[in-house]
């Protein structure tokens, strides 16, 4: 029985985007709803809120070190260290609605979801290189977590509303994404596949909201590995540390422990010798 390892409990109501800062030796991790973020150096042990204001969904590692915050209303801005610089104020389709999960390529464009409205369903938006961004699917009821094959030709994206995630045949050169076909669909009653991350070997982590666990997916879709936290909502996953074999883990429901898990709202390590892969840098021109 592997046992996780508690590394910091701000009893986050939305534990989420967990990404480690190679720069920094550093991960950062977000409470959604209440507008924080954190971070934790595992060399000193010690972890802090850097960040409170407007919400923040994701974010990604600029290639000077800066984060990019994808935030309420489709804002996009620059952060370092207190200091916010906005990128993309708004986009005008989804001032109701907000940001929730995104990914660098390996170009360093950024691949960002949007949640949903009363009004219509959410989007995946690709933020370019030059700043431009675009709708590249809709008709999606959760987007959420996403990540590449090692070979770069696939990318995986998890729809938590459907309790699917798919994979598609992704073109380095252009971005464009093709192909869609199931990976997995977790049963009902088993909790909503929600954050993801896949590790050198090319298997796949998918965090699992309502459903207490980390899953481990081989590259053809099958089961390979299951680990339980003290926590309900299990919302999602990073490697991190020197060699990439740390594995960050957020979780939700902090504001209830009691209904969702002494852990809940925590972050998590655990290692088992596994190794990850940098997350790709986004290099979006400011």
């Amino acid at each position: 029985m592997v046992k996780p390892e508690l590394i910091a409990d701000y009893q986050c109501v939305t534990g989420e985007g967990p990404i480690w800062h190679p720069d920094e030796g550093r991960v950062y991790w977000l409470d959604i709803p209440m507008g924080k973020m954190f971070r934790y150096d595992p060399t000193t042990g010690k972890h802090e809120q850097c960040y409170q204001g407007e919400s923040v969904g994701g974010l990604t590692v600029q290639a000077d070190g800066t984060l990019l915050l994808f935030m309420n209303r489709g804002a996009i801005k620059v952060w370092r260290d207190g200091f916010l610089g906005t990128i993309l104020p708004e986009i005008p389709e989804e001032r109701d609605s907000r940001f929730n999960d995104v990914i660098a390529d390996p170009r360093g464009r950024v691949f960002c979801g949007t949640m949903a409205t009363k009004e219509r369903l959410g989007r995946l938006y690709r933020l370019n290189l030059d700043g431009t961004i675009e709708v590249v699917l809709e008709g999606v009821k959760v987007s959420n977590g996403m990540g590449f094959t090692p070979d770069r030709k696939q990318m995986y994206y998890t729809d938590s509303g459907r309790r699917e995630i798919y994979i598609f045949d992704y073109d380095e050169e252009t971005g464009n994404l093709t192909n869609r076909r199931l990976f997995v669909r977790t049963p009902e009653g088993e909790g909503v596949p929600d954050g993801l991350t896949v590790d050198a070997e090319g298997y796949v982590w998918s965090a699992r909201w309502d459903g207490g666990c980390l899953v481990r997916y081989a590259p053809d879709g099958t089961e390979d590995m299951r680990i339980q936290f003290p926590a309900k909502k299990v919302s999602s996953v990073i490697f991190g540390g020197e060699d990439y074999t740390d594995i960050y883990v957020t979780t939700a429901g902090g504001n209830n422990k009691e209904a969702n898990g002494p852990g809940a709202g925590a972050l998590f390590r655990i290692n088992l010798g596994i190794r990850g892969v940098p997350e790709f840098r986004s290099r979006v021109k400011l």
